[in-house]
């Protein structure tokens, strides 16, 4: 641990705590050089979400870089940032109710393409496009004839989706 004043790897732990849960330890902490004292807290790692990736790596959630897949989707689409925002949102909060620590980045990509789906189709079609790979223009229009076919059966029975 670098003291926060001076920068120094050394520091000595002068005290050890824990909160009233036993989830979180507090330490003071002197840095050796300057004598500057300061608290420390550690939890443990497997309290965030973890994300499997499609080669077997495990890697830390990174808001911010969900965030930007969706943003390179939407770019030029008439969705506001409080749109992007509140999918975030909503794709969190579907990850964090499965109660589970790892989540597969797969599973990620369909509740995005669920719900870009139902916000514009256009940005659904690109999202996917980069998270499925599309390498070949028989997947696009695969892809794209199943969202205008979910949109003809809607408009030829506007009672089905409510």
């Amino acid at each position: 641990m670098n003291c926060p004043d001076c920068d120094n790897d050394r520091t000595r732990v002068l005290d050890t705590g824990s909160n009233a849960s036993g989830d979180t330890v507090r330490r003071r902490r002197e840095c050796c050089r300057c004598s500057f004292r300061f608290t420390t807290y550690e939890r443990p790692e497997w309290d965030s979400l973890q994300v499997k990736k499609r080669n077997g790596d495990i890697e830390p959630y990174d808001k911010q870089k969900l965030r930007n897949g969706i943003i390179r989707a939407v770019e030029k689409r008439p969705i506001t940032d409080e749109q992007v925002a509140e999918l975030l949102e909503t794709v969190e909060a579907e990850l964090r109710a499965r109660d589970e620590r790892i989540i597969s980045s797969s599973l990620i990509g369909d509740l995005v393409s669920e719900n870009l789906r139902t916000l514009d189709q256009v940005a659904y079609i690109r999202f996917v496009s980069v998270y499925k790979s599309f390498s070949e223009p028989q997947e696009f229009l695969k892809e794209l004839d199943a969202v205008l076919d979910a949109e003809l059966d809607d408009f030829e029975d506007p009672n089905r989706s409510q």
